[in-house]
């Protein structure tokens, strides 16, 4: 966040209803004024190269979202991963890259110029069960004073009249421990160290209901989010057994706290090909995907065909069309019209914007798409 003045460069869309209600009733398919209109953000190379950002001072996602103004949504929730984290450091540096330990523990290879890009892991903190143990003792214990949260710190934020939605976070059952294993290492861990993958699954489903049960009593939220990203474009990297038979059953016990208190609407941020585990998220209770890359998966069209009202989609623009121009961009829009009609999809860039995309085509976009799904 930032406390400096953001002016923004558009009106915010009209409309006849709050923030909160647009999106809960988009989400739960019935009649709204117009569409929710939000964006998920830009890499961070477009605030340094988009002349519409450095000319107004716009430095991150926080402020881009202000600037644009676009209709607002919040999240809260507690320390759900790692306390403390590693120690972030720089190991070594050559002329083009330099080698990193971070938050996670691992070793990670990044450009020296600081340029956005998938780091190169070259080595995990945690390999064995041995070391797990170790890490579970220091850093993942539910006794944790940062764990407790300032819930009257958080109720003061967001009070029960506020005009936007609000979202609990549930943190990462597998994801976040593909961060500290690495891809490969999740992969070959499934197989040569169940039980200590399980434990970590587990240990973290734990800090997630403890979370849960601080907040959930005293706050009235929307919706809850959750993050995984564990697919490639070919599908998931740990089997569909052991999601379904590891990950599956703790969502499912996140989500009859949720139940509980009257949360229906539970999204997490998965980018690559989801579909061989979608009907597992669903039996669990995650019953919306966010980002939703299309190149990775498929059209939304596609998606909601076979599993209708059962599901909602935040996200599904593709990102690639956005850098082919206008043409390109009124083409696909035009694709998402009926999806936005029928309910339970909120459109936008299926993941950080770009900086291939030229901010006057983005603003194109912006425009293109308040015409579309504004309010008539």
């Amino acid at each position: 966040m930032s406390d400096k003045t953001i002016a923004p460069c558009r009106p915010k869309w009209k409309g006849t209803m709050t923030d909160r209600e647009r999106f809960n009733r988009q989400m739960h398919y019935r009649p709204v004024d117009r569409c929710f209109n939000m964006e998920f953000g830009y890499w961070e190379e477009n605030f340094s190269s988009w002349d519409i950002f450095t000319k107004n001072n716009i430095t991150n996602n926080w402020e881009a979202d202000r600037f644009f103004n676009f209709d607002r949504i919040g999240c809260a929730g507690g320390a759900l991963w790692l306390s403390p984290g590693f120690e972030e450091k720089v190991i070594s540096e050559t002329a083009t890259t330099r080698v990193l330990m971070n938050g996670d523990g691992l070793l990670a290879e990044v450009p020296r110029d600081g340029h956005d890009t998938i780091p190169h892991y070259m080595k995990a903190s945690v390999t064995t069960p041995a070391d797990w143990k170790r890490v579970k003792a220091e850093r993942m214990r539910r006794d944790d004073p940062a764990r407790r949260i300032d819930v009257e710190a958080v109720k003061k934020a967001n009070p029960p009249d506020r005009d936007y939605p609000l979202g609990i976070w549930c943190g990462s059952m597998i994801g976040k421990i593909r961060d500290m294993l690495t891809f490969e290492g999740l992969a070959y861990a499934t197989y040569d160290y169940p039980d200590m993958v399980e434990d970590m699954v587990e240990t973290c489903c734990l800090l997630v209901e403890d979370s849960l049960d601080q907040l959930l009593p005293h706050i009235d939220f929307d919706y809850a989010a959750s993050w995984e990203d564990i697919c490639f474009k070919n599908g998931p990297i740990v089997s569909v057994d052991f999601f379904k038979n590891v990950i599956t059953p703790r969502y499912k016990r996140i989500h009859a706290k949720l139940r509980w208190h009257g949360i229906d609407l539970w999204y997490t941020d998965c980018d690559g090909d989801v579909r061989p585990i979608l009907p597992h998220l669903l039996e669990g209770g995650i019953n919306c995907l966010f980002p939703f890359e299309v190149n990775g998966c498929a059209h939304p069209a596609e998606i909601f065909k076979q599993y209708g009202r059962e599901l909602r989609i935040m996200g599904g623009v593709d990102k690639l069309e956005l850098g082919k121009g206008p043409k390109a961009i009124k083409a696909y829009l035009e694709t998402l019209v009926p999806l936005v009609e029928r309910g339970g999809f909120i459109p936008f860039c299926d993941h950080r914007c770009p900086p291939n995309v030229k901010p006057s085509d983005y603003l194109y976009y912006l425009d293109l798409k308040e015409r579309m799904f504004g309010m008539k």
